[in-house]
């Protein structure tokens, strides 16, 4: 069951679109890695926002989620794919259906 999750939403520089989108993309196997993230979406909002969706059983798996390195190598990369930094909100998960 999970409870908690992420809602990030990410603007990309202009001319940065499709590399952020990439980036996303290139994200998958290492989510895939992370035994605490039950489920991971990485979304298109518009031509040049772009989100990631996540959840988790208990806050331990988010905070690890975050100490990972989906997050290290976004904030990485940052400066150069993104408009304004991150915009990272926890969440608490009501229901679901997985």
């Amino acid at each position: 069951m999970v409870t908690v999750g992420l809602q990030v939403t990410l603007s990309a520089k202009p001319g940065k679109e499709e590399e952020l989108g990439s980036f996303l993309e290139s994200a998958l196997p290492l989510a895939q890695q992370e035994p605490d993230t039950t489920a991971w979406f990485a979304i298109k909002l518009d031509d040049s926002t772009y989100g990631v969706f996540d959840v988790f059983p208990s806050d331990d798996g988010r905070q690890a989620h975050l100490n990972g390195p989906i997050a290290a190598a976004l904030m990485e990369k940052a400066d150069d794919l993104l408009s304004s930094p991150p915009d990272i909100k926890p969440i608490d998960v009501l229901a679901a259906k997985l």
